[in-house]
């Protein structure tokens, strides 16, 4: 029974070891691995604008409910 694990591990990496790692053309992929931060900046922007949105609907909602108790 090892030598079978044995034999299946080692099939396994001599299937592996002639591949070449696929070349990276894609423009974006590497602007995104040459900044890691900016994708969470955009992100917490994102968040902090939607923050304001919700912020602004209350207070507008505030207004409405004033109005109308008045």
């Amino acid at each position: 029974m090892k030598t079978v694990a044995a034999l299946l591990c080692l099939l396994g990496l001599a299937a592996c070891s002639n591949k070449l790692p696929a070349p990276q053309s894609d423009p974006s992929a590497a602007a995104t691995s040459a900044a890691p931060w900016a994708a969470m900046k955009q992100d917490e922007q994102r968040a902090k604008d939607v923050q304001k949105m919700a912020d602004k609907q209350a207070a507008d909602q505030d207004k409405q409910i004033q109005q109308q108790t008045q």
